[in-house]
């Protein structure tokens, strides 16, 4: 073998060896960055469940499988590249786009809490911000393009966090590492959300055994508790996703006057929730953590309220006349 051929090799396994440490250093970082963004994870799973509720149950996996989809567009083909572009050449920019999700996501969250105190007022804005259809296919492609919208809002929130805990370096590596905790937990909260929503039919399944055993006694009966007891935990569910949007978006928005230098609030909470901690100091840590989500969901409801109004009179009338503009201006063109 020619000494050329033998540096060759040495090369292509010096690269090999190269290529297999960036992999590990790749799902290193990728398993500390998803770890970080666990709690923005937890939120997903626990809002999303809510947007399939009220479809018969042939409806409920291909509903999931298209938010799934959509979420994986969204980290994939819109968040990562952005991300990547914004770190690059706009870094100042992140703050501003995060804190205008944040506000979405207390309006949406706070919205619930208008149809469930004032369900007649909460109609009538709904009716103001967008059409409503009664046609059962336009009904589905509404609630997925809702639930699509507020994945969009918490995936930004995990990339950006994700972003965050990768070192500055190399640019293929925090796209490969924001690939893959995108991909991993996308498939992760859909999985779950997928096994939440067809509980009720794996009960019903279980309910059935027809063998006289002690085993299928048993099955029957944790089927039978599984059929009865899923839509209360679904209802659950949605209410701990209503105040996971809250929560996250109040959080958003303290982190981004932080930013700016505003941190008096944040302070104060996070001061707060310390002192609890110290006043229980066997659960401390849980303490502190509820309390200073609670003043982040405060914080939430107080900008979800201000935002009610404002879609209701301001932004959507405009948006209404910039869409009626474009009507116009598109028959014009045709001569209609």
């Amino acid at each position: 073998m020619s000494v050329g051929l033998i540096a060759l090799l040495d090369d292509i396994a010096a690269l090999a060896k190269v290529a297999a440490a960036s992999l590990d250093d790749i799902a290193g970082q990728a398993a500390k960055a998803g770890a970080k963004a666990a709690g923005v994870v937890i939120d997903d799973a626990a809002v999303t469940p809510r947007y399939v509720t009220g479809f018969s149950a042939a409806r409920e996996l291909p509903i999931i499988g298209r938010i799934a989809l959509g979420s994986l567009k969204n980290k994939l083909l819109i968040l990562l590249p952005a991300a990547m572009l914004l770190s690059l050449f706009a870094p100042q920019a992140v703050t501003p786009l995060l804190m205008i999700g944040g506000v979405s996501l207390c309006y949406e969250g706070v919205e619930k809490i208008y149809e469930l105190i004032l369900p007649h007022a909460a109609h009538d804005h709904e009716t103001g911000i967008e059409s409503i259809s009664l046609d059962a296919k336009s009904f589905e492609d509404q609630k997925i393009a809702g639930a699509i919208k507020t994945d969009f809002i918490l995936s930004a929130e995990i990339m950006a966090i994700t972003l965050a805990a990768v070192p500055d370096g190399n640019a293929f590596t925090q796209a490969m590492v924001l690939a893959v905790v995108g991909m991993g937990i996308t498939v992760a909260v859909y999985g779950v959300v997928a096994l939440i929503v067809k509980a009720d039919d794996f009960g019903l399944m279980l309910a059935r055994a027809s063998s006289p055993s002690t085993v299928s006694a048993a099955l029957r009966l944790t089927g039978r508790g599984l059929v009865q007891g899923m839509p209360y935990f679904l209802k659950a569910l949605g209410i701990v996703g209503t105040a996971a949007m809250i929560w996250v978006g109040g959080d958003i928005i303290l982190h981004g006057f932080e930013t700016y230098g505003f941190d008096r609030l944040a302070h104060i909470i996070h001061d707060v929730g310390d002192t609890a901690a110290l006043a229980l100091a066997p659960v401390g840590p849980v303490v502190a953590w509820v309390v200073q989500a609670a003043g982040a969901a405060v914080i939430g409801i107080a900008v979800g309220s201000i935002a009610i109004p404002v879609m209701g009179y301001v932004v959507s009338p405009l948006w209404w006349q910039v869409k009626s503009g474009i009507r116009a201006a598109s028959s014009d063109r045709h001569g209609f």
